[in-house]
C-alpha cells in the first residue's frame, strides 16, 4: 500500500477515535445529571463508545506499524 494512502487511513482513524472520545465525555456529563448515574442509559452508552474508541485506536496503531515498516507477523505479537 502506498505510504500516503496508509497515512491517510491512520489520520482518519485518529480523527474517529477523537470524535468517539468527545462523545464519551459528553455522555459522562449527561450521566452525572442522572439520579442514578451508574444505571443511566448514558453511562451504558459511554462504556460501549469507549470500547469502540479503544478498538479504533488499536487499528490505527496496527496501521502505524505497517507504515513504520514492521512485518505483519511482528504486529500479531507473541
Amino acid at each position: 500500500m502506498e505510504p500516503e494512502r496508509l497515512s491517510g487511513l491512520v489520520s482518519e482513524l485518529d480523527a474517529a477515535a477523537e470524535h468517539l472520545a468527545d462523545t464519551a465525555l459528553e455522555l459522562l456529563h449527561e450521566a452525572l445529571g442522572d439520579p442514578d448515574p451508574k444505571a443511566s442509559h448514558a453511562a451504558r452508552e459511554e462504556k460501549v463508545i469507549t470500547r469502540a474508541r479503544r478498538s479504533v485506536e488499536r487499528a490505527a496503531s496496527l496501521l502505524r506499524g505497517l507504515d513504520e515498516g514492521m512485518a505483519v507477523d511482528e504486529l500479531d505479537g507473541p
